[in-house]
């Protein structure tokens, strides 16, 4: 269709061209210069008004097409670097009041005009999207539709708030907003976002034949549909949907009540108003220090991404070979297979091991193909990338092998023996260990500058972080096609120093210690773990011991002990959890009731044998938040002390690695983003003062005190970040 075109239209460094073809369609091809995507900045409101004033002058000008000029983006977002530069909510709502004026060109515009989508349509582009008069996507994989802005603490300040609800009605609306979520083509069809979802080869064609036959734009949905079947409807709807958001957020995120006001405020009142509180709640909500911290994480792991983490380029893994077939195993195996599309090799001592790894894809795929995000034939295809052995035939075609077997030192150096004889003389060799020192496994190696730490976190297919160890001898290629690997499996990938527990477990085993301290003065086990949910945390500590395995958090402590003393000591007494052979929700026995049945099922009970086992009379005592804080201060202490003995790079990566690894609260922004909200003099006050009351073990490392001393930052004012990413 392309090739059938007369009078190109284009500005010199636009992101907007013009065409027109024979039949009286213009298109408007978006393709911002200069970038990977394409993605709304502040300065384009002047370059689509104009561009619709030259199309407007066009004779016979029967409609419009909207097509984006990258192979694999529509516009994946607006551009949040230009946030940066607000000093007041008032100047942040006037960039949503612009991007509202221009939307509103759009919408209309006397002629139809039809988005053809293909790639990411997320946020500021799913606005635009919306003020054109349809919208047409590809079926293609990379195509995606949602409004994730409440992901950054900010509400969709283009109109989306008022235009989704009328489109697809308010309570779609509202689930698509507060959870950020993105759609599939054939999901957003279903939902009625889109008006035709085709092979992206006819994309294009589509879209113009929909213009020039002159169909008209789908009206927007009754009031009654809109509003949720009427005003009862509409008041029993918004008074569930912030019951339910409530319970989710604890009120720590504000951007939810403000979708939830706005949306309602544009019901009841008219879409004008609506557009007026949008505006001026996105400019309140610019300015809340979450969205401040929410932003702080996207660009810190935006500027990660582009990070090979050495000096040094990647080799290219081809097949890569798994050693142990558990738990751990199979989800390595999962996530290279599904998400990185490599071959995998799974060896284990027997065949039961390769069933069991491959039965956790296979599940894990079964999911996805029931709700019709997967289908048969590409599941099969994604199973027939996972094959398993007993023997290591296979193995010399891997580049690089993953062990995950027991936290053995003698069998993982026995492992690296194993691979360096049977494996090519390039294969990496990647320990999935969390505990054991990278130099000692890698101490008896030929090719010790091979061998690499490669921590995952369990479930391997949720939790997004990896720990990258190289000890003093791994090259920097190693290195960088280790991250290179994370990074195609989806990973966010840390390069911390090889020093017991790493980073991850490091912090957390004091926070961990501390609530064993507080159930055993008395403290009953729920009211710990809602004292730090409300906090932040996804759950509570105690529960979090339960889901990794009580054994395998004890394992930890000893090493931890070994190498830095007593202030990681499990409390005395709480050892008689594990005599008990209590493994936590793994072999149904923790702190926690497992198996339950019924109404009692939905509502995590504690075991009240716990508390006999302990020779505990459970009484809460203690505030919620004077409980959080002794956990959490003991976090903040020991991450601190890791950035000074340099276990992990920057502050950065350590507000990374913690809230990826463990769900420190994001709207805190990690760690060290919570300490200069604080202010370090704070923290050191206040661990002092819990020092005097819970001992020693509070006492305030050095490098807070210098940093309180100087009221130094971990991120000082006014710092520059190259950010080419989006909302």
């Amino acid at each position: 269709m392309r090739d059938n075109m007369e009078n190109p239209t284009t500005t010199p460094d636009s992101a907007f061209s013009l065409m027109f073809t024979t039949e009286h369609v213009g298109i408007i091809t978006i393709d911002v210069p200069g970038e990977k995507v394409n993605t709304l900045k502040a300065e384009f409101a002047e370059q689509i008004s104009s561009i619709l004033h030259k199309a407007q002058q066009y004779p016979n000008l029967k409609g419009l097409v909207l097509i984006s000029g990258k192979p694999d983006s529509f516009i994946a977002g607006a551009d949040i670097t230009m946030i940066a530069g607000c000093k007041t909510a008032a100047e942040a709502s006037q960039l949503a009041v612009k991007g509202q004026t221009v939307m509103s060109q759009i919408a209309s515009f006397p002629v139809p005009v039809v988005a053809a989508i293909h790639g990411a349509c997320l946020g500021g582009g799913l606005e635009l999207a919306l003020a054109c008069h349809a919208r047409i996507c590809s079926l293609d994989d990379k195509t995606q539709l949602g409004l994730p802005e409440v992901q950054l603490g900010l509400l969709p300040g283009s109109g989306g708030t008022q235009r989704l609800p009328r489109l697809i009605g308010a309570p779609k609306a509202l689930e698509l907003m507060l959870t950020g979520r993105s759609l599939r083509a054939k999901q957003a069809l279903k939902l009625g976002l889109v008006d035709d979802a085709v092979p992206y080869s006819i994309l294009l064609q589509t879209a113009l034949e929909r213009v020039a036959k002159g169909r008209k734009a789908r009206p927007p949905l009754p009031w009654q549909a809109r509003l949720a079947g009427g005003p009862l409807g509409k008041s029993l709807l918004f008074h569930f949907v912030r019951k339910q958001t409530r319970a989710k957020t604890h009120g720590n995120y504000p951007a939810t009540e403000k979708i939830l006001d706005v949306v309602k405020t544009g019901l009841d009142q008219g879409s004008g108003n609506g557009y007026q509180a949008e505006a001026n709640a996105f400019g309140e909500l610019v300015m809340t220090p979450e969205s401040a911290a929410l932003r702080g994480l996207f660009f810190a792991s935006t500027a990660l991404k582009k990070e090979k983490g050495a000096d040094a380029e990647p080799l290219t893994v081809r097949r890569v070979g798994i050693l142990g077939g558990g738990l751990m195993g199979g989800g390595i195996a999962n996530v290279t297979a599904t998400r990185a599309g490599l071959p995998v090799r799974i060896k284990d001592v027997n065949h039961e091991g390769i069933r069991h790894a491959l039965k956790y894809s296979w599940d894990l795929l079964e999911k996805k193909v029931r709700s019709r995000r997967l289908t048969r034939n590409e599941q099969q295809r994604q199973m027939m990338l996972i094959s398993g052995t007993t023997d290591y035939s296979g193995f010399a075609q891997v580049d690089l092998v993953v062990e995950a077997v027991f936290e053995d030192l003698a069998l993982k150096q026995s492992m690296v023996a194993e691979i360096e004889k049977n494996a090519a003389p390039r294969t990496i060799f990647a320990s999935n260990t969390s505990s054991l020192p990278i130099h000692q496994i890698a101490g008896l190696a030929t090719r010790p500058e091979q061998v690499i730490g490669l921590h995952y976190f369990s479930p391997v297919d949720k939790m997004p972080l990896v720990e990258v160890i190289p000890h003093a001898g791994t090259s920097a290629q190693t290195i960088s096609t280790t991250v290179a690997l994370a990074k195609k499996q989806g990973k966010t990938a840390i390069v911390v120093g090889d020093s017991a527990g790493f980073f991850v477990n490091r912090v957390l085993a004091p926070y961990i210690n501390e609530a064993a301290r507080c159930l055993l003065a008395g403290e009953p086990i729920d009211h710990i773990d809602k004292a730090l949910v409300h906090f932040g945390f996804p759950v509570g500590p105690v529960q979090l011991l339960d889901e990794v395995g009580i054994d395998v958090g004890t394992k930890i402590s000893p090493i931890l002990v070994e190498a830095f003393g007593q202030r990681f000591a499990a409390p005395a007494g709480f050892d008689a959890v594990l005599k008990d052979d209590r493994k936590g929700r793994k072999n149904g026995k923790g702190f926690y009731l497992y198996g339950q049945k019924g109404r009692s099922a939905k509502k995590k009970q504690v075991d009240p044998a716990i508390y006999r086992l302990l020779n505990v009379t459970p009484k809460a005592q203690q505030s919620e938040t004077e409980l959080a804080q002794r956990c959490v201060m003991l976090m903040l202490n020991e991450a601190v002390r890791c950035l000074d003995e340099k276990v992990i790079r920057s502050a950065r990566d350590g507000d990374l690695g913690a809230v990826f690894g463990i769900g420190f609260p994001p709207f805190r922004g990690g760690p060290f983003r919570y300490i200069d909200t604080l202010g370090a003099a704070n923290v050191v006050k206040t661990l002092q003062q819990l020092a005097q009351r819970y001992g020693e073990h509070f006492t305030p490392c050095e490098g807070l005190l210098r940093r309180a001393e100087s009221h130094a930052l971990f991120y000082p004012q006014g710092e520059t970040k190259e950010i080419a990413d989006v909302v």
